[in-house]
């Protein structure tokens, strides 16, 4: 009598001959379609496509799990062992009936090509013994890492270019911002491939690694206690880590070793600590269950983004699936393990048997089983399959038909010379292109591997444990500019904690506008302190590498995290300070008219013509053309207002300080002339008074002339003086011949205030030296003030601070030297007398 152990054990030892064997379920159903074809030349009951079991999950259903929670890792889950591949391979080439390899006595019974599993290691050790009788072998996932070249020519993939689904996954981390990710990968040579030379790839593109760890090899194989002691080590490391997205790289039963590490370690604790995770999976990882895991949470799923193949349900496929009997199909033994894993009987007529479990009847319904342990749906994988079965057919009768073209027809049954070739298929396989029965095109590239792109699904868990996954987006590659991904982003469901927003997954929090990023010594480059910007400049984005500056023509904000337009701004006349400063030099210019109207009226009064008239006419003219000077300096700066203000303030005010300069000289010279035998009488008059006059302005109009034909002075624009604004100004041209005005008015100043102070105190009832020495005074200390004051200055306020000097200056000139002369002639005219004039102090 069989138990069920030696049963299981029978199942492992028993080399599979099936056609095609897909995870959870053979998928017989999508070859039984009619492939007119094929059937053509063979007959329906003949050996067409041999394939390879690529896993057999096997369970010892003597074991109570429950009872023994830290043994409930069985072992032999996965039966994937070299010897095993090597044996179906050679078996599927020349076993019929009694094996003997590299003999076949049947000839009608004729391999025509094999289609490989899910794992990569089953297809490596496939190509190895079918790659020397040259067998075309369609490979539906991981392209294996070949040991030879020679193994790669007859392999044909039944899934796209791996590249395209790495630039898929970096595009979807760029798309969502995740700069700062975790990786797990399976201990296996092609994802240590993906580790080697594909994530330095997305390191280039911006992206960190908070962890790259490495599953436990052949986590399920054996129990082995140290294995589970690593594996939570691992998915502590992970839990625990500041990444919320996980990328995960594996192969078919990836998900498996997460569920195991969920019911066996302290998961639960490990996840309050921490934040979810976002997974993100290869299309090569299918949801695989083993049957004692029916009743485990996978509610960590919840959210997950994967990538998988594009399918397609067939019509008939699940009613197909729905008639399977084992017991109607005893041939079949690989669905009677199946049905007796799946539910959880037994079709052993034992005793025993029947009171450790259930009897199988063949009645029960697949779709009755819950959704993580058998689903109904066409997965990508199953869609390979079914396409590398057209794929074949195509190709085969397209190498018919080109045999028949050449006039070598060969009967049905007598296909011998086309059997003893199978590499023949290769040329075709390479370029075949057709439509399924799902009217889509399928075809393989010169590479032979298939062109498609690939679906993004969205996990979505429900509370009573079945799931549904959901398209979301998909990765084109036949357009002609690269992978192109596509997202509909507000269909995704994201894990509960994400309460539906994006979720992050930063080193740091990002940089707010205003701020730059700044490195961290010893970190990566995606972890960063954040340093406000440089005055003068700003970061309109969040996590900005740089700060930079505004256009010229806008300013900063005050958070420095935008520009503002600039202020176009000059001194104008409908501001206060324009109106307050062209209101004083109305008023005074009509004071010094009104001077001038009393001297004038009076001019042959003593007083007047003591003090040199003409003099004091020239001075009085020269005042009131300073006062009315400002006016050139508010308003819109032009082309003549700019050449003008300058040139017209300093010839204006060298007439006015030459005049006092003449005046003081002549008040000294008259004194002078007084004494008995002095020789100054012929220097006094108006003759050389009138040569100061000249002379003097002829050296400042020298200096101006030379001004405005070298670098005359010029409307200008100035951006940088007020963060704020921008100033409309008058460009000085030369700042050196600028000066020069200002330091010849300042000599003629200085020279007169030395003169006015020392004939302050000569004897005469009408000597002004004492009132231009208090006026020159007043004007000296104004400019002194000045020049720090104006170049401190900026903005249309360097205007209104040389527009006040030239009042006050011009006022300290009229107030101190004429207005003790009007007060005379209006109020004292008693004083204003020849005698008086005559009269000797005592």
């Amino acid at each position: 009598m069989k138990t069920k152990n030696s049963a299981a054990e029978s199942a492992l030892n028993r080399p599979s001959r099936v056609i095609v064997v897909g995870k959870r379920r053979t998928v017989q159903c999508s070859i039984r379609d009619p492939i007119p074809i094929l059937h053509k030349y063979y007959e329906p009951g003949d050996l067409i496509i041999g394939g390879i079991m690529s896993q057999i999950y096997v369970f010892s259903d003597a074991m109570n799990f429950d009872e023994h929670p830290s043994q409930n890792i069985p072992s032999g889950l996965i039966h994937f062992r070299a010897r095993w591949t090597y044996l179906a391979s050679l078996e599927l080439l020349f076993g019929k009936g009694k094996f003997i390899p590299n003999y076949k006595c049947d000839a009608r019974n004729v391999l025509l090509a094999v289609i490989g599993g899910a794992h990569s290691h089953v297809c490596l050790h496939m190509a190895t013994i079918l790659s020397v009788y040259k067998m075309p072998q369609l490979i539906y996932g991981s392209a294996p890492v070949m040991n030879e070249k020679t193994q790669a020519v007859f392999s044909h993939q039944m899934f796209p270019n791996g590249a395209h689904q790495y630039n898929g996954i970096l595009q979807l981390l760029l798309y969502f911002n995740w700069i700062w990710i975790g990786v797990i990968y399976q201990n296996e040579d092609i994802t240590e491939e993906f580790v080697e030379k594909v994530l330095p790839h997305f390191s280039q593109k911006g992206i960190c690694f908070d962890f790259i760890e490495r599953l436990p090899k052949q986590m399920f194989s054996d129990y082995i206690p140290e294995n589970i002691e690593e594996g939570t080590k691992k998915m502590r490391v992970v839990m625990e880590s500041t990444a919320h997205v996980v990328v995960i790289h594996g192969e078919i039963h990836a998900l498996m070793f997460f569920r195991v590490m969920k019911a066996y370690t302290d998961w639960d604790n490990i996840t309050m600590k921490t934040k979810a995770k976002v997974w993100i999976m290869t299309a090569q990882i299918e949801f695989i269950s083993l049957p004692f895991q029916r009743s485990w949470d996978i509610g960590f799923l919840h959210g997950a983004l994967s990538f998988a193949l594009h399918s397609k349900d067939l019509l008939g496929f699940q009613e197909c699936l729905q008639m399977r009997n084992p017991l109607s199909e005893k041939k079949d033994g690989f669905l009677a393990d199946v049905w007796q894993l799946a539910f959880n009987c037994s079709f052993s007529d034992s005793a025993v048997d029947e009171v450790v479990e259930k009897p199988c009847t063949g009645e029960e319904k697949l779709e009755s089983l819950p959704m993580t342990l058998f689903g109904l749906s066409m997965t990508g994988h199953s869609y390979s399959i079914y396409n590398a079965i057209y794929a074949i057919a195509h190709a085969f009768h397209a190498m018919r038909s080109s045999r028949n073209k050449q006039n070598t027809l060969v009967k049905p049954k007598s296909l011998d010379l086309i059997n003893q070739h199978p590499w023949k298929l290769h040329h075709y396989l390479r370029s075949t292109s057709f439509n399924n029965s799902a009217e889509e095109e399928i075809s393989l590239d010169h590479n032979g591997e298939l062109v498609a792109g690939f679906n993004i699904l969205n996990w979505i868990i429900f509370p009573n444990q079945s799931f549904i996954r959901v398209s979301i987006g998909k990765i084109d590659t036949k357009e002609s500019s690269g992978e192109i991904l596509t997202i509909q982003e507000d269909a995704i469901v994201w894990p509960g904690i994400f309460n539906q927003a994006r979720p992050l997954s930063l080193c740091n929090d990002r940089c707010r506008l205003g701020y730059t990023k700044s490195k961290k010594e010893g970190e990566q480059f995606c972890c960063y302190n954040c340093i406000q910007c440089s005055d003068g400049r700003i970061s309109d984005q969040e996590d900005t590498d740089d700060c930079f500056e505004c256009p010229k023509e806008q300013y900063p904000k005050r958070y420095k995290d935008g520009c503002l337009p600039k202020e176009i701004t000059f001194l104008s006349y409908t501001e206060p300070l324009g109106i307050i400063l062209a209101t004083f030099a109305l008023c005074f210019s009509f004071i010094t008219a009104l001077v001038l109207g009393i001297f004038m009226k009076h001019k042959e009064t003593p007083i007047v013509k003591a003090n040199n008239r003409n003099l004091s006419y020239i001075l009085l003219i020269s005042l009131l053309f300073s006062f009315l000077c400002p006016f050139l300096f508010l308003g819109k700066p032009e082309r003549w207002t700019c050449l003008l203000r300058q040139t017209a303030f300093g010839m204006i005010f060298t007439m006015a300080v030459s005049c006092i300069l003449a005046k003081t000289i002549t008040v000294f010279l008259a004194f002078m002339a007084t004494k008995p035998g002095s020789r100054m009488r012929k220097w006094v008059g108006k003759r050389f008074s009138n040569s100061i006059i000249y002379s003097c302005s002829f050296i400042q109009a020298l200096i101006c002339i030379v001004w405005l034909a070298t670098s005359p002075p010029f409307p200008d624009i100035n951006l940088h003086s007020v963060t704020e604004k921008i100033i409309l100004q008058c460009n000085e041209g030369s700042v050196i011949m600028f000066y020069c005005i200002l330091g010849f008015m300042g000599f003629l100043a200085t020279f007169s205030f030395v003169v006015a102070f020392l004939a302050r105190k000569l004897p005469d009832s009408f000597n002004e030296a004492k009132f231009i020495t208090f006026s020159m005074l007043v004007f000296c200390s104004v400019w002194l003030t000045f020049l720090p004051t104006y170049l401190s200055s900026k903005g249309k306020y360097m205007v209104a601070v040389e527009i006040f000097s030239i009042l006050a200056s011009s006022t300290g000139f009229l107030v101190f030297i004429f207005s003790p002369k009007c007060y005379i002639i209006l109020l004292r005219p008693e004083l204003n007398s020849k005698g008086h004039l005559v009269k000797i102090k005592k």
